[in-house]
């Protein structure tokens, strides 16, 4: 992975991160219609990027058949790097995305775009991680995605954990997702990424 400078491009209109507020966390049974949500977005993302697409996947617990979560497909694209990225942005801003980098601060490997509606109290529909191919993010996140999708116990305590979440946490995404930051690590740990 090169370490060269970031390219951040902020597309958000000024003033927009002081008034930024997350949709509530809501946490819905399985859909059988995501994989092919996931299908139909990726031919896009595809047709769209043509050949600075390395690799796509459908990640997130949307990704995993049978488990409940939050009705957002998540999506992870691999580019090589990215010193093309104002243009990759560009387009996939034709796509319906946002470019939001005020979400990259938890992980700089990834770069991060919302699809869905403009009023961001309500959920977005997709979710789409950028990373370079080969980075540390991309094989982190594809194998707790797979560890969940082979061992139905984790699957299931991870589903019930994020009900629980859910619940307590349903208007703080923050700590919703902080909530689940042990269980992530723990699963880490077992798949050999932390």
């Amino acid at each position: 992975m090169a370490d060269g400078p970031r390219h951040s491009v902020a597309t958000q209109p000024a003033g927009t991160a002081s008034t930024f507020r997350h949709a509530a966390v809501r946490i819905v049974e399985y859909d059988p219609t995501w994989p092919t949500r996931y299908a139909e977005e990726a031919t896009s993302l595809t047709e769209t990027l043509g050949s600075r697409l390395l690799r796509v996947e459908h990640v997130g617990s949307t990704s995993v058949p049978g488990m409940p979560a939050k009705p957002i497909i998540d999506i992870l694209a691999a580019v090589a790097g990215y010193d093309d990225f104002p243009t990759v942005i560009a387009d996939l801003e034709k796509l319906g995305y946002l470019y939001t980098p005020e979400s990259e601060s938890d992980d700089p490997d990834r770069r991060v775009f919302r699809k869905g509606p403009d009023d961001m109290t309500r959920l977005r529909t997709h979710h789409l991680h950028v990373t370079e191919a080969g980075s540390r993010y991309w094989e982190r996140i594809v194998a707790f995605r797979d560890h969940l999708r082979h061992t139905p116990e984790a699957a299931s305590a991870y589903a019930d954990l994020k009900k629980g979440l859910a619940a307590e946490h349903a208007r703080e995404p923050r700590s919703y997702t902080a909530g689940k930051h042990e269980f992530v690590t723990t699963v880490e740990r077992i798949t050999s990424w932390q």
